[in-house]
C-alpha cells in the first residue's frame, strides 16, 4: 500500500476539523493541523458562530453539504455533551411575499429530499410560543434543522482524528508556504518550526486571503462583521435550563434570526450597513479583547433590529439587551464556499468561506476530491477556480461581497441580474444594442440582451401568452416574438459572453482527444460536439471543438472551469488561450440565414458547399470570420466570430444585408425558449458532474471507439446497462403555469425528481420544463405534477425534441 501524503491543514476550526477527521478516516493519517490560536476555541469564526444548521438552499450542493452536517455532528458528542442540538428550524413570514417565497423554498427543501412544511399561524406558535400570533401568516418547519455546539464539535472532531494519528497544534503562526523549482508545496514555515508537505490545505476562514497569497494565490474572500446580541433573562423562558428547545427562529424579511441559550435570546442581524475589514486588520490574539474574529458592538447599528424583535417576540419587552459582539464571517461575491486545488502551484488547497451550516460537508467532500479524485457531491459552483479574472479585483470582491451582506435574507428572482458594479463588460455590439433599446441582464460580467424595446411592434397579430406572476418578472411579451420571429425569418444573437477557447500546438489534437469524449481526428474544418468528463465518468462540461488547422483548435467551453481544466492538463507543447475578450460572436439563425450571409462571401455557403457541423475562415464583407455552422435555437445559420476590434463592423454588416429579409436582434429570453424547444442540454443546470452522459440524453457525444480518454474506464459497459434516471422532457399545458427550475416533480404525494431548466416553447405552444426522473417515469406519456410555489401544476413526459427532431431544418 502505498503511504499517505504528507498534509498540513492550516486552520483547525470547524472546517480544518472536519476534513482532518475525514481525511483520517480514508486513511489519510500523516496530518497535521496548525492554529495560529488556542486549540480548540482558536479565535475564528467557528469560537464564536451561533451555531444555526438549516439546509434549506435553492442549491441542491449547499443543501447536501448542510444535510451531511446535520448527520454527522447529530452522531457526535464531546464528554456526553451533545455537538448538535436537533431543535429543527422555523422561517416566519411577516407579508405575502415572504409567505409565497416560504413555499418556493419548501419546493426547494422537497427536491432535494429533505422534510419540510409550510405550516399556519397557529402551528408556528406552537412551534415557538414567544411569537406574536398578529404578526406571523405563516412559516416553513424544517425538523431537522437545528444548531451546531460549534467549538464542542470542533473538539469532538480534532479528537476523532487524533485517534486516527493526526496532530492537531496550537499557537503555530504560520509565515511561509515553501515550494520548489516546479512550483509544487514542499511545506510550511511557522513561528515555531517548519513543517514538511505534499499537499497544504489552507482552512483559514477570515485569515484565508492572507494564507493563500503566501501561494501567489488571489482569494476572493472579505471579513464582515455580523452583529449577535443576547438578551437578559425572558420571562416566557424562566426556568428553561436546558440549551434550546425551541426552534431557530429565522425573520427574513427582517434580516433577523433568534436562537435560544438557556432562558436567554439570541439576536443575529444581518440589517445594518455591511462592516467589511481587512484581512490586514484583524487584530492580533494578544491584542484582541475577546478573540480576533469578536469586535466590539455598535449599538447603533443593531437599533432596528431590537425594536423588530420586541414586535415579532413581545416578552422581549420584560427584558434587557444584555450583551452583543460584532463578528467576522467570510463573504464571497456569488455567495458560495471556496474549495479546490491552485492552478499556479501544485499541492495547494482552500476550503474557505464555509460556514458551520455546511462545514461537516465541505470537510467530506473535499477529503473525496483530495484522496479520490472526485467527490460525490457536485462542487463545480464551488470550485476556487471559477472566477473570471476581473471578479478577483479587490474592488470588485469588496463591492460583491458587500452586496451579498445585504441580500443574504432577500427573495431573489432566477434571472435577477447584480445591479452594482455595472456594466462592467460590455460587447462591441453594445452601442447597437442600446439603440435598439436593449433591456440588458448580466452574466460573468457581460451585459446581455434579454430582450429589445424596437421589437415591440413584432406583437401586432401574435398571441404571445403571459406567464404567472413570478414568471412575468425580468420578461416581456417581446421574448416570444423574437422566438417566433427567429423561427419565420433570420435573427441575429449576441454570443459573445460564451467563453472561447484556443488550444495549439503539435501536442493539441492528442490532448484533446485524451481530455474529450469526441473523435476530433478529423480534417481541418471539422466540429465536433463532446464533453469533458471526471475520472468517475461524471459531466464537467459539454463543449464544441473547431478544427482550424492540423494543429489549432477552437473550443466552445461554458466558463472559467473548463479553461482551468484544460491549463491543468496541458502538457508542454499545448498552449491553452482564453481569447474571449479579444474576441466576439453573433448568432445569424433562421429560414432565411443563407440569404443573409451568402452574398456578403465568396465561399460557398450552400447547403453541400458548408455542411452542418462545419467551420470555415472566410470574409463577410470586409471583415474576417471563422465561421461554425452551428445553431443552438435549433435553425438553419452560422456562428461568426471576429477580433472585438472588429465586432461592431461585422453587426453593422449583418444587419444591412439583413434589412431586405426582415432581420430582428434577439435576446437571451428568446433563444432560452428556442434552446429548450430544442432540447439542447445547459451545463450546471440540466447536468452536472453527478450525471453520466447516458443517462443526461448525451451517449452519441461520447466515441468508445476512440481510444482511451478520461473517463473511459468509468463508463465502460454503462451503455449496455439500463439507466436508474434519465432528463426527460415536461410538457405543461397552461401556458400561465411557466415554471422556473428548482422545483419538485410528485407521482401523486411522492417527491420523484426534480426541474432542470424550464420556460415557455412559443413556437411549439407549451410550457417545457426538464426534469430529473428515475428511468421508469421517463416514458412518453407519463402523467406528473410538478410543485410551484403552492400549486400543483400538471405536466406530461414527452418525447424530445419537440421542435424538428428530423433535423431538416438545421441541415437544409
Amino acid at each position: 500500500m502505498m503511504p499517505s501524503p504528507r498534509v498540513v491543514v492550516i486552520g483547525a476550526g470547524v472546517v480544518g476539523a472536519a476534513l482532518a477527521d475525514e481525511l483520517s478516516v480514508r486513511g489519510w493519517t500523516d496530518v497535521t493541523v496548525l492554529d495560529q490560536g488556542p486549540l480548540f476555541a482558536t479565535g475564528g469564526s467557528s469560537s464564536h458562530a451561533p451555531g444555526l444548521v438549516f439546509q434549506c438552499n435553492g442549491a441542491k450542493t449547499m443543501t447536501e453539504l448542510a444535510r451531511y452536517t446535520v448527520e454527522k455532528l447529530g452522531a457526535l458528542d464531546l464528554d456526553g455533551a451533545p455537538c448538535f442540538l436537533p431543535v429543527g428550524g422555523l422561517e416566519v413570514a411577516t407579508t405575502p411575499q415572504r409567505l409565497a417565497e416560504l413555499h418556493r423554498r419548501h419546493g426547494w427543501l422537497t427536491a432535494w429530499g429533505v422534510e419540510a412544511r409550510v405550516v399556519s399561524t397557529d402551528e408556528c406558535v406552537k412551534l415557538h410560543s414567544l411569537l406574536d400570533p398578529q404578526r406571523v401568516l405563516g412559516g416553513l418547519h424544517v425538523p431537522t434543522d437545528g444548531l451546531a455546539c460549534a467549538v464542542r464539535a470542533v473538539t469532538a472532531q480534532a479528537r476523532a482524528a487524533q485517534r486516527r494519528g493526526v496532530r492537531f497544534l496550537g499557537r503555530y503562526r504560520v509565515l511561509e508556504i515553501t515550494l520548489d523549482g516546479a512550483n509544487r508545496v514542499t511545506g510550511v514555515v511557522t513561528d515555531r518550526g517548519g513543517f514538511a508537505a505534499d499537499i497544504v490545505v489552507c482552512c483559514a476562514g477570515i485569515w484565508g486571503p492572507k494564507v493563500a497569497a503566501m501561494a501567489g494565490m488571489t482569494l476572493p474572500l472579505t471579513p464582515l462583521a455580523h452583529q449577535l446580541a443576547w438578551t437578559g433573562p425572558v420571562p416566557g423562558l424562566a426556568g428553561q435550563t436546558e440549551e434550546a428547545v425551541r426552534p431557530i427562529l429565522r425573520h427574513q424579511d427582517a434580516d433577523l434570526y433568534y436562537r435560544e441559550r438557556a432562558d436567554t435570546i439570541g439576536i443575529g442581524f444581518y440589517g445594518h450597513s455591511p462592516l467589511p475589514i481587512g484581512v490586514e486588520d484583524i487584530l492580533d490574539h494578544a491584542e484582541a479583547e475577546v478573540m480576533p474574529s469578536v469586535l466590539p458592538f455598535t449599538p447603533e447599528d443593531f437599533a432596528p433590529a431590537w425594536a423588530e424583535s420586541l414586535r415579532l417576540l413581545p416578552q422581549l419587552r420584560q427584558a434587557t439587551l444584555d450583551e452583543g459582539m460584532n463578528g467576522l464571517f467570510s463573504f464571497t461575491p456569488d455567495t458560495m464556499p471556496l474549495l479546490g486545488p491552485s492552478r499556479e502551484v501544485e499541492g495547494f488547497w482552500v476550503a474557505e468561506a464555509v460556514w458551520v451550516t455546511h462545514s461537516a460537508g465541505v470537510g467530506r467532500a473535499v477529503a473525496e476530491w483530495l484522496v479520490d479524485g472526485v467527490s460525490s457531491v457536485d462542487l463545480h459552483d464551488c470550485d476556487v477556480n471559477r472566477f473570471e479574472p476581473h471578479q478577483l479585483g479587490p474592488d470588485y470582491v469588496l463591492a460583491r461581497d458587500c452586496r451579498n451582506y445585504v441580500e443574504v435574507y432577500d427573495i431573489i428572482h432566477p434571472l435577477q441580474p447584480m445591479q452594482d458594479p455595472r456594466p462592467l463588460r460590455t460587447t462591441p455590439f453594445y452601442p447597437r444594442q442600446r439603440e435598439l433599446g436593449a433591456v440588458f441582464l448580466e452574466a460573468a460580467g457581460w451585459e446581455r440582451p434579454q430582450w429589445y424595446a424596437a421589437n415591440e411592434t413584432l406583437l401586432e397579430g401574435r398571441d404571445i401568452p403571459t406567464p404567472n406572476d413570478w414568471a412575468a418578472r425580468f420578461w416581456s411579451p417581446i421574448v416570444g416574438a423574437e422566438a417566433q420571429v427567429t423561427r419565420e425569418r433570420v435573427a441575429l444573437y449576441d454570443m459573445s459572453a460564451l467563453t472561447r477557447l484556443e488550444v495549439t500546438g503539435r501536442g493539441a489534437l492528442a490532448f484533446l482527444q485524451w481530455m474529450t469524449t469526441g473523435d476530433l481526428d478529423k480534417p481541418v474544418g471539422s466540429v465536433t460536439y463532446c464533453l469533458l468528463l471526471d475520472t468517475g465518468g461524471g459531466i464537467r462540461s459539454d463543449i464544441t471543438v473547431a478544427r482550424l488547422g492540423p494543429d489549432h483548435f477552437q473550443v466552445g467551453a461554458n466558463g472559467n472551469l473548463d479553461l482551468d481544466r484544460l491549463l491543468r492538463h496541458a502538457p508542454d507543447d499545448v498552449t491553452v488561450r482564453d481569447i474571449t475578450a479579444g474576441t466576439c460572436c453573433i448568432g445569424v439563425w433562421g429560414p432565411r440565414a443563407r440569404d443573409l450571409v451568402a452574398p456578403l462571401t465568396r465561399d460557398d455557403f450552400s447547403a453541400r458547399g458548408f455542411r452542418y457541423f462545419r467551420a470555415k475562415q472566410t470574409y463577410l464583407g470586409m471583415v474576417p470570420v471563422t465561421a461554425l455552422r452551428l445553431s443552438y435555437v435549433g435553425e438553419l445559420g452560422w456562428e461568426l466570430y471576429t477580433t472585438a476590434d472588429l465586432g461592431l463592423t461585422l453587426w453593422d454588416t449583418l444587419w444591412e444585408a439583413g434589412r431586405p429579409h426582415g432581420v430582428i436582434a434577439g435576446g437571451r429570453g428568446a433563444f432560452t425558449s428556442l434552446r429548450l424547444e430544442k432540447g439542447y442540454r445547459s451545463f450546471g443546470a440540466d447536468m452536472t458532474p453527478e450525471h453520466d452522459p447516458y443517462e443526461a440524453g448525451l451517449g452519441f457525444a461520447v466515441r468508445m471507439d476512440k481510444g482511451d480518454f478520461v473517463g473511459r474506464e468509468a463508463l465502460a459497459g454503462r451503455r449496455a446497462q439500463p439507466t436508474r434516471r434519465r432528463l426527460s422532457c415536461l410538457t405543461i399545458a397552461d401556458p400561465a403555469a411557466v415554471v422556473m427550475g428548482r422545483e419538485p416533480v410528485h407521482v401523486g404525494d411522492r417527491c420523484v425528481g426534480y426541474v432542470t431548466s424550464a420556460g415557455y416553447g412559443y413556437t411549439v405552444g407549451t410550457g417545457i420544463a426538464y426534469a430529473w426522473l428515475p428511468a421508469e417515469l421517463a416514458a412518453p406519456g407519463t402523467a406528473l405534477h410538478i410543485g410551484y410555489f403552492d400549486q400543483r401544476v400538471p405536466a406530461v413526459v414527452a418525447a424530445e425534441p419537440l421542435f424538428d427532431p428530423a433535423m431538416t431544418r438545421l441541415r437544409s
